[in-house]
């Protein structure tokens, strides 16, 4: 019998940094990594047409076999969690959020920049999560094209774009939340940006909350490890691209 697998799923390699994570926390597992490049991104999109994308891959790694989803893509998780799991009742499903909560435990007194996709600030569901834990020192700064330019991998444009919109909280902020999958793939260029600041990002949440969920469920298993890559395009590049950052 084929071995049940844990299908992950972004606009594009940004949730690498998710399923990295979880990895580490679940290294035996079998994984499905789909990228979305066709729709890539999903930031700028309204809710119906993220929910029926999302709807569509998640009927398709059902069909490979896959006992539990984790949606890596904020935008995604904001605007098509509630839906799918009322759809895909019996599977698990773990949607990542931006880390505004652990600003909240940890270091609730400090200045704090929310990076984000329009689409998820924007989103009911971060507006939620902001009024719940505001600390009234918060700058949100939708970030329109990053996520993009960095799926593009485009260092150029990558070190323009923060220097035009980023560079005035430097000295401003402590805290950085970086609320799309694919920002901690530059985190290293944003410090250089703002100076040296504590990155908050919900990868590790994501991880443990799917590890409870399959220990409840009695679905965790000991497998190969395995990591089959998918992209909607078939992109050799971004596959190429997926494993470097899965590797470094």
């Amino acid at each position: 019998m084929e071995n049940k697998k844990i299908g992950v799923f972004d606009s594009g390699i940004g949730g690498a940094t998710v399923l990295k994570e979880i990895k580490r926390i679940l290294p035996d597992e079998d994984y499905i990594y789909y990228s979305d490049s066709i729709h890539n991104p999903y930031g700028d999109k309204d809710e119906e047409t993220i929910i029926n994308i999302c709807d569509n891959i998640v009927y398709d790694l059902m069909q490979q076999n896959c006992k539990a989803i984790v949606i890596a893509c904020n935008t995604a998780s904001a605007k098509a969690a509630k839906y799918l799991r009322s759809k895909y009742t019996k599977t698990p499903i773990v949607a990542i959020e931006p880390a505004y909560k652990m600003v909240y435990d940890y270091a609730y007194q400090e200045p704090t920049l929310v990076m984000a996709t329009k689409g998820t600030i924007e989103s009911e569901k971060f507006h939620m999560l902001y009024e719940k834990y505001n600390n009234q020192k918060t700058y949100l700064l939708p970030c329109i094209g990053l996520a993009d330019i960095i799926e593009k991998d485009d260092k150029k444009a990558i070190k323009e774009y923060l220097e035009n919109h980023i560079a005035t909280y430097r000295g401003k902020v402590k805290n950085v939340v970086l609320g799309c999958t694919h920002y901690p793939l530059i985190q290293t260029q944003i410090e250089e940006v703002l100076g040296k600041v504590t990155f908050f990002q919900g990868a590790a949440n994501v991880a443990n909350h799917l590890k409870e969920l399959l220990e409840k469920n009695n679905l965790l298993e000991t497998h190969a490890g395995t990591i089959q890559f998918i992209d909607s395009q078939q992109s050799k590049i971004k596959e190429t691209r997926f494993y470097e950052i899965m590797e470094s």
